[in-house]
């Protein structure tokens, strides 16, 4: 069975790329029975998120100033 540590690492390397078959099945099955690793993923999510966002907004032009 995953501990929550192997569980942590597997989720970070999610984000950059697809796990195997069996790593991701073992995750799977541990998110089933972890709700802190459940959360962990939520938060992980959020973030990632949020920061996508905000290169997305810097990247925009800036508005004309006002005449």
């Amino acid at each position: 069975m995953m501990n929550c540590r192997e569980a942590v690492k597997l989720m970070s390397e999610e984000m950059d790329h697809d796990l195997s078959g069996g790593r991701r099945w073992s995750l799977r099955l541990h998110l089933l029975i972890c709700l802190g690793c459940r959360n962990y993923r939520r938060q992980l999510s959020f973030l990632r998120q949020a920061c996508r966002h905000e290169v997305a907004v810097d990247d925009t032009p800036p508005a004309p100033p006002p005449n």
